[in-house]
């Protein structure tokens, strides 16, 4: 579900543009939702969003770089990732398990 969707619908032609960015360089897994995401809960977390100006939104929404927009979602599914998993804390028991001295 969408937030702020009077703001998106105004900025939906600037989300379309950089989809079809993300997807010109093979980013093409990414919806114009995830991209509204991304500004809500990332660029704009600390800005009353109802209060943005639109031409502020648009270049923020231009302005964003693939990079920071995977880096995101990566932290994203790090933190919704199961840390209660067998496999999981496996894992984190053999990261912090000591090397064997030589």
């Amino acid at each position: 579900m969408t937030s702020y969707p009077e703001q998106f619908e105004f900025v939906l032609p600037a989300l379309q543009s950089k989809r079809s960015e993300f997807h010109h360089f093979q980013y093409d897994t990414f919806t114009e939702e995830d991209l509204w995401e991304f500004c809500v809960k990332k660029k704009w977390r600390k800005i009353d969003i109802a209060t943005m100006h639109l031409y502020e939104m648009i270049n923020d929404i231009m302005d964003m770089t693939a990079s920071d927009f995977l880096a995101y979602h990566q932290i994203e599914a790090l933190k919704k990732a199961r840390w209660n998993a067998d496999s999981t804390l496996e894992n984190i028991e053999h990261l912090l398990r000591p090397s064997p001295k030589k």
